[in-house]
């Protein structure tokens, strides 16, 4: 490929235009129809600007926590949303909510949330075992059993509390420009950093534990580590946008298949291609549906629940 056999800088910056592009013409998409940015009225800019750094935002975070839980449980079906990840940053959300309190309280709730998820679903397989399989019904009873608590706390509640858990539970990005993204973007950028720091030893993990400590791994801390980057990443990004599910384990899983490489580069690779993908989704989906405005959740797993069948059935073809 001509493309390949280019420099790395020309690719780079091919790539930097293209995201610049694809930026500037979701800008313009909104009332039904498409705009000109240069047209667009001083009142829209307060409003389409939050939602689609929002939308870079929540896609770069979930789909490289993917990339790096993935690389943890050894599984490509591994999504925060899949395996109560996401759940427990909502029910860590709806909890702060209830008792009244908000501000930096929101994606700390949330990091709590889907940290003490992650290290159950971690430490219930690693007891009990099961493969693959397990770890997805582990995962899936978290989900439920979270599901299930916000459920009741929601019925229990009145009504303003109601409304604003219905904004993070929605998987929606129409509340951007309404809640403050400071907390979230400083709550993120500690997620990459750290997750990005063992994108080797995640490498070394992926070819077995017992290859990963004859390379000198620690995988304790190797392990923990990655837990609370994906957590980071992950809370902030359910504190912004609710629960989206399939982010997550779409990107990666396309990128590796197409661009391969070591663990670090693909968890960055997730990041820039989960952001554009997410706002290319919500941005199509507000076109499309124009004049509802349709949660980006609902159309990502339309997407996701497809791709996941696939995977699931391509990973057992190969097991046969």
């Amino acid at each position: 490929m001509a493309l390949n056999r280019s420099p790395k800088w020309l690719r780079y910056s091919l790539c930097v235009a293209l995201a610049a592009v694809l930026v500037w013409f979701c800008l313009g998409v909104g009332l039904g129809g498409w705009t000109n940015p240069s047209e667009i009225p001083e009142a829209l800019w307060g409003i389409r600007w939050p939602r689609i750094a929002v939308a870079l935002m929540v896609g770069g975070a979930l789909a490289c926590s993917g990339a790096a839980l993935q690389a943890l449980f050894g599984n490509p079906l591994a999504d925060p949303s899949l395996i109560g990840t996401s759940s427990g940053a909502a029910l860590g959300v709806v909890l702060v909510l209830a008792f009244g309190l908000g501000g930096m309280g929101v994606p700390l709730a949330a990091f709590v949330g889907a940290v003490a998820a992650c290290l159950f679903v971690l430490s219930t397989h690693h007891l009990f075992g099961g493969g693959r399989l397990g770890l997805l019904i582990i995962g899936f009873v978290v989900s439920a059993f979270c599901g299930a608590v916000v459920s009741l706390i929601l019925f229990l509640s009145d009504d303003m509390v109601l409304r604003s858990a219905t904004v993070w539970l929605a998987g929606s990005l129409a509340g951007a420009g309404f809640v403050p993204i400071y907390y979230a973007l400083a709550v993120m950028v500690v997620g990459w950093l750290v997750l990005l720091w063992v994108g080797r030893d995640l490498d070394c993990l992926m070819l077995g534990e017992e290859t990963a400590l004859s390379m000198g791994v620690n995988l304790n801390r190797t392990k923990l580590v990655t837990v609370i980057g994906a957590a980071l990443l992950t809370g902030a990004a359910v504190s912004l946008s609710g629960v989206i599910g399939f982010v997550g384990m779409m990107v990666p899983n396309v990128l590796s298949a197409v661009c391969g490489g070591g663990r670090g580069r693909l968890m960055l690779l997730s990041g820039i291609v989960g952001a554009l993908f997410l706002l290319l989704i919500d941005s199509a989906s507000r076109h499309v549906a124009y004049p509802i405005d349709l949660p980006v959740g609902i159309v990502i797993s339309l997407l996701g629940a497809p791709f996941f069948l696939w995977l699931f059935l391509k990973g057992n073809k190969g097991r046969a």
